[in-house]
């Protein structure tokens, strides 16, 4: 069942994601060469806990970090370490989430690290193109697969393959509501947009094939080639006056 916010909870989720954009902001500032991915972990929780909030994904499902850091071929999942070191040339997903007052936010984003590839700077910035086309479509009237063809006509045509494999959710009271959001699918179909829904829209593009798999730890899915993966994510209200974007500063 697809729960709708009244706009008092609507207001309430906008909090909760401006916590999640201010510590992605922090973060971004940390990603260099030299940085751990648990450095970045440390700082997370700390600015959570200062802030008032709990990190969502810590203890979900049995998940031990607040954040979730997908070095390279890393598609979503990956865990921080120690001894995982930024290097120049990386790219590193960063998805995160928290809960506040009993409503959640979640987002994602991909930066470089140092001086990335041309062919590497153009998924990160198809990979955002994509999110923000699916954002223009989240408008009510329309259906929830006119967002999923959003992302997957652009994305195709630009040369790079669409996961399949793990979709957008509902969010509200809970991390994952429904409805699930595919990055794929034919225009015109899925239930209809209406005031109240909130989702969180999270493409993830490969720079190979589409294939992914998640190794032994339960949790790091990478793509099957080896190739480049990166995801942007924001949660989104749909509204009157149209989307409002929850986790934009």
């Amino acid at each position: 069942m697809i729960i709708l916010k009244t706009p008092e909870e609507i207001d309430r989720m906008r909090r909760s994601n401006k916590i999640v954009a201010e510590v992605h902001e922090l973060l971004k500032e940390m990603i260099k060469p030299g940085i751990s991915t648990m450095d970045l972990e440390r700082v997370a929780e700390e600015e959570t806990l200062k802030r008032g909030a709990i990190p969502a994904f810590k203890g979900y499902s049995g998940y031990p970090y607040c954040l979730c850091t997908s070095l390279n071929n890393e598609v979503v999942h990956g865990m921080p370490s120690d001894k995982k070191i930024l290097k120049d040339g990386d790219i590193l997903s960063v998805d995160f989430g928290v809960q506040l007052d009993g409503f959640f936010g979640d987002a994602a984003i991909t930066h470089p690290v140092g001086r990335i590839t041309d062919e590497a700077d153009r998924l990160l910035k198809v990979t955002e193109e994509s999110l923000n086309r699916a954002i223009e479509a989240t408008v009510i009237g329309n259906r929830l697969n006119d967002i999923s063809y959003a992302v997957q006509s652009y994305v195709e045509g630009e040369g790079f393959s669409v996961v399949k494999d793990f979709v957008g959710h509902g969010i509200g009271r809970s991390l994952h509501e429904a409805p699930q959001v595919p990055n794929f699918g034919n225009p015109g179909m899925g239930p209809r947009l209406k005031a109240g829904m909130v989702l969180a829209i999270e493409p993830m593009i490969n720079m190979g094939g589409c294939g992914v798999k998640v190794l032994n730890d339960g949790w790091t899915a990478i793509t099957i080639d080896g190739s480049l993966s990166a995801h942007f994510e924001h949660s989104i209200a749909i509204t009157d006056s149209g989307p409002y974007v929850l986790s934009r500063l």
